[in-house]
């Protein structure tokens, strides 16, 4: 825009363009440039007459036009100020810090909120032919922007439970639920020896480099249970952290281990059996990773090995086994149930038929009116299957009230079927822990003090496998010797982050039951 004149400025009038003037007629006078119509008297055969408004605007004072653009500006600004940019809303968690006392006051354990180890990858290990296989799957939940579910079946609380692994949310979350320092000490503490057990490829191992490792191998399940681990505390590849690096090549090297069907187990020397276990504990990872971070990228391969699973379902039975499409037992389908729930968390479809049919399997091998559960249809209950049977009923959507459960929950606190290190069954402990977790009140206070210091205090504290926990000293764990030092401790680590890495699916907010 131009600037005013020195004569705009003392109030003159600025000398008019030579292009404008007419020639004048009468002495000295200009001619007018039309008639009372706008027609030109003068006008020549061809000639074009000039607009009225170009000819106002062109011997219109500057101080004028300045004026008007002026305004033009102050009415746009004002049009944005009413009606600004649409941004979407923040999704923020709602948390209450009253409920279990002041536990995460005893922040005297070493290690604690230090995670300046290099980053690397947590294994995760695969599960033997048996009725209590040496692995359980992590509670995955929606994360940031997984606020919906994709099924007809509704799950509690689908929305908003990785929340709680969010910057600002764990230390609420720890004093909410009975954390405390040396829990948290723990935590980081088996995450540094973790990351240091990453190979250079970016995957884990079940027989080593440490010591006391797995009776086979499978790197696939190794390298997801170790991601799992990490993910659980809040780290990805994409975040900020002292573990961005080890996740980033953890990520790398699982999507590539995948095939064009969606399978991860292919590349693995594992065991047949293992085929489900390592599809569903790697799907899990997957899933939770893309509920955590949006990326395209992870959806596609999340979207994959999902269609892997649902195409190898039982169709008799409902469920997984060892084999695609034939047979079910409750361990495999217990991995595959949370790996499938992990998805829709995600916003990733599973359709209902699929769960409608998980929840006839479970029927099947339920006893005592749906309150225990057994390994396979006709089986003896048990409290392993029984936790791992409650933990799929409650994301399915039994309701906390539901006598079933609640019977089952009293099963599982018999004085019996507490955590004793003499009977060492980490792969029971995490599903019971999840279990009773969600339910909160008094089953879970009856719990956690027990399972938190039972396994903080067993912590190796000193040596290159400090931070770990032995699978076999002092006294083995029930899966040790097959699953290994690295299928203890992350397990062990899902359990003493579970304050944080879900939010109990029965509460819309901590503290604040439905």
């Amino acid at each position: 825009m131009a600037s005013a004149s020195p004569n705009d400025a003392l109030g003159g009038r600025a000398p008019v363009p030579q292009a404008t003037v007419r020639p004048a007629n009468v002495g000295g006078l200009a001619a007018p440039t039309g008639n009372a119509h706008g027609a030109s008297p003068h006008r020549r055969s061809g000639e074009s007459s000039e607009d009225l408004t170009t000819v106002a605007v062109r011997q219109a004072p500057p101080w004028l036009i300045s004026m008007v653009v002026h305004m033009l500006v102050l009415i746009a600004a004002g049009l944005w100020m009413m009606f600004p940019p649409h941004r979407p809303a923040e999704v923020k968690l709602e948390v209450v810090a009253d409920r279990q006392g002041e536990q995460l006051d005893d922040d005297s354990a070493q290690g604690l909120g230090d995670e300046t180890a290099p980053e690397e990858i947590i294994a995760l290990s695969p599960l033997p032919e048996v009725d209590d296989p040496f692995s359980a799957p992590p509670n995955l939940d929606v994360s940031i922007d997984g606020m919906y579910a994709s099924s007809d079946i509704g799950a509690p609380a689908i929305g908003n439970a990785l929340d709680g692994r969010q910057a600002g949310s764990k230390e609420v979350l720890l004093k909410a639920y009975g954390g405390t320092g040396r829990s948290e000490g723990a935590v980081g503490a088996a995450l540094k020896w973790l990351a240091k057990q990453q190979r250079d490829n970016g995957t884990w191992s079940l027989k080593g480099p440490y010591e006391d490792g797995g009776g086979f191998e499978n790197v696939a399940a190794a390298t997801a249970m170790a991601m799992l681990a990490f993910q659980g505390a809040g780290h990805t590849h994409v975040k900020d952290g002292s573990y961005r690096r080890v996740m980033a090549k953890a990520v790398e090297a699982l999507i590539a281990m995948q095939d064009d069907r969606g399978s991860f187990f292919e590349q693995s020397d594992a065991p047949q059996n293992n085929r489900f276990y390592t599809q569903g504990q790697a799907t899990i990872a997957i899933c939770e990773l893309y509920a955590m971070t949006q990326e395209s990228q992870l959806r596609l391969v999340a979207e994959r090995a999902v269609r892997y699973l649902l195409t190898n379902q039982d169709p008799g039975k409902g469920g997984w086994r060892y084999l695609p499409g034939q047979d079910s037992d409750l361990s495999v389908t217990g991995w595959v149930v949370m790996a499938l729930q992990s998805a829709r968390m995600g916003g990733i479809e599973v359709p209902s038929d699929a769960l409608l049919k998980v929840e006839d399997f479970l029927n099947s091998v339920s006893k005592e009116k749906g309150s225990r559960y057994s390994y396979t249809p006709g089986g003896t209950p048990s409290e392993v299957m029984t936790a791992e049977g409650l933990l799929c009923r409650q994301y399915l959507g039994w309701d906390r009230s539901d006598e079933r459960l609640q019977r089952g929950v009293e099963f599982l606190l018999l004085p019996e079927n507490l955590p004793s290190w003499k009977e060492r069954n980490v792969y029971y402990w995490y599903y019971a822990t999840q279990v009773l977790h969600h339910m909160e009140g008094d089953a879970w206070q009856d719990w956690n003090p027990v399972m938190r210091d039972l396994l903080v205090d067993k912590q190796m504290q000193n040596g290159p496998e400090a931070g770990s926990w032995h699978p076999t000293q002092p006294e083995a764990d029930r899966w040790g010797y097959q699953g290994g030092r690295l299928y203890t401790t992350c397990l062990s680590t899902y359990i003493l982050e579970v304050y944080y890495r879900h939010l109990p699916i029965y509460s819309t907010a901590v503290g604040r039951p439905q």
